[in-house]
């Protein structure tokens, strides 16, 4: 199978709201496969869709081979599946947690210690399996859910926004647990709106609106995704800056990142108006996937207007 995830035109309406609009994707195995944009876009719906939860209004699909509109059972049988809201018991320990999940997918209790030990071992738990799931910090509730998610060990794991509200520290060594998957053969889909774990994907998806607006690895949309020319510029107060910046007849859009702010001209060759106009020292940089999301969108904002 050369594809484990196939969409064709996969389309999901909340009455007259469109929430996820004639979607295209094909997701090979073992690959992670990042799923960005602002909240409201459409992530959620689609991968609920793809977990066989929620039904399609119109287009087809497949996960596993199975169809999503006919075989959402099966599709839920064989899958992971992982959000910041998955559902941890407070009251029962690490190791009961995992024995629960171990009894939902109706593991074999002669392969259940073994399992467990597995889990713990590759969540990085170990030392934990007798402490209740309320007493444990934020990173370490994350892992146990993981744990939880991947106990019966699935071919697919769809993750949507599993590292929300933990610690940058937390979200990389969740990260490295999940390439550690990968580079076993799991496929994992992953939702997310943090530009650092992006980078980790083998593939992104950028969707914006309902509309899927760019897919390919990080490194060709860093390359290929904006034309023009990117600058950064160190400017004091940026947001009261910025707006004189869009009005140079040069200048396409601006953003800022701290005390810094990106712009996009047409051509490098301007950028000594710039430095000029602004009066601070302007450098060419490669734009980076933020960057890309944030000229991404606004174009298809423009498009979608006109």
């Amino acid at each position: 199978m050369e594809y484990v995830v196939t969409t064709s035109d996969l389309t999901r309406k909340f009455g007259s709201f469109t929430a996820v609009n004639s979607l295209n994707i094909n997701i090979r195995q073992g690959e992670i496969y990042g799923f960005l944009g602002p909240n409201g876009s459409g992530k959620s719906t689609t991968i609920r869709m793809l977990c066989g939860i929620l039904e399609p209004t119109s287009g087809s699909g497949t996960v596993l081979g199975y169809d999503l509109a006919r075989d959402p059972e099966k599709i839920k049988q064989n899958i992971g599946y992982m959000s910041q809201k998955f559902s941890l018991y407070e009251d029962l320990t690490v190791y009961e947690n995992l024995n629960f999940y171990a009894g939902l997918y109706s593991i074999p209790r002669r392969e259940r210690d073994q399992r467990i030990k597995e889990m713990i071992s590759m969540t990085l738990l170990s030392g934990k399996e007798n402490d209740l799931a309320a007493n444990l910090g934020g990173g370490l509730k994350q892992r146990l859910a993981l744990g939880c998610a991947i106990i019966s060990r699935p071919a697919i794991l769809f993750l949507d926004e599993p590292t929300s509200g933990v610690s940058p520290t937390s979200r990389r060594l969740f990260f490295k647990i999940i390439q550690s998957l990968a580079g076993r053969g799991t496929t994992v889909m992953v939702t997310t709106h943090f530009m650092d774990e992006a980078e980790r994907c083998h593939n992104i998806a950028f969707i914006s609106e309902g509309t899927l607006i760019a897919n390919d690895t990080p490194d060709n949309l860093k390359k290929t995704a904006i034309r023009g020319c990117m600058v950064e510029m160190e400017i004091p107060g940026a947001l009261n800056g910025i707006q004189y910046l869009e009005g140079l007849p040069y200048v396409r859009e601006c953003s800022v990142h701290g005390s810094m702010v990106h712009a996009l001209l047409d051509a490098c060759e301007h950028i000594p108006d710039l430095e000029r106009a602004a009066g601070v020292r302007a450098s060419e940089i490669t734009p980076s996937l933020e960057d890309v999301f944030i000229a991404l969108a606004r174009l298809n904002r423009r498009q979608v207007k006109q």
